[in-house]
């Protein structure tokens, strides 16, 4: 198992350990959303398990850090919910063989997310720059100075999708969908949203992922119904 994944041992008094504080600090660039009660959530899920201070104050050792910065990047890059994190954690915790799910990097890459310039994306995804524009003109792939491996997947998608004559504007129908299924998410939420508690806050957040994971269910049963009725009428 990689040891910064592992669950610490802690040594109460270590010099190495850190305030929450300082675990902000040195996340917040990487993760600007975090926050104490965000932390405190992922504690709370038993995600991660800082000491204890005879004063009652949380302590984490750098591989508490490694730990979060893995499940925060899951989270930000793969759109995981937290329990499906928790599970793929507790088995390298306890030595079983585990795999994560599809579609997100194995675990020796998530070190840190990758970031590219425009020429470095063009350069990873073999897009045209027409394309590329193409696409954040349609609003698939944001506007930025640096993007993530998320926008990175989307281009290579459109740079396959371009080969058989589908371009990014005949997919702004996706963008509508996407709009009115976080109608639908909000909706979910609001009840949680209402709780103005730090821990309301946070467990929004992760109702949110869970119901567009779901959401994604559905959808990914609608396309395969649709292709079998295709190919029977063929």
């Amino acid at each position: 198992m990689p040891r910064a994944l592992a669950r610490a041992e802690h040594v109460p008094g270590s010099s190495d350990l850190l305030t929450i504080g300082q675990v902000l600090a040195r996340l917040k660039p990487e993760f600007p959303d975090l926050s104490n009660s965000k932390l405190r959530f992922l504690e709370e899920r038993q995600l991660v398990t800082p000491v204890r201070t005879e004063s009652g104050y949380r302590k984490f050792s750098p591989a508490d850090v490694e730990r979060l910065r893995f499940i925060l990047g899951l989270q930000r890059d793969h759109y995981l919910p937290l329990k499906v994190i928790r599970q793929h954690l507790d088995d390298l915790d306890a030595g079983r063989p585990s795999t994560l799910p599809t579609g997100a990097a194995p675990t020796s890459m998530l070190t840190g997310a990758r970031r590219f310039n425009r020429d470095e994306l063009l350069a990873e995804s073999g897009a045209s720059a027409p394309l590329l524009d193409d696409a954040i003109g349609s609003s698939l792939v944001p506007a930025a100075e640096l993007y993530g491996d998320e926008s990175l997947k989307v281009l290579m998608a459109l740079v396959e999708l371009k080969k058989t004559g589908i371009e990014p504007r005949h997919l702004r129908t996706l963008r509508a969908a996407a709009e009115r299924e976080l109608g639908l998410i909000e909706n979910a939420v609001a009840p949680v949203v209402r709780r103005r508690d730090a821990a309301g806050r946070a467990r929004a957040a992760e109702l949110a992922r869970e119901v567009a994971e779901q959401l994604e269910v559905v959808r990914a049963s609608l396309i395969r119904s649709a292709l079998g009725r295709l190919d029977a009428s063929r």
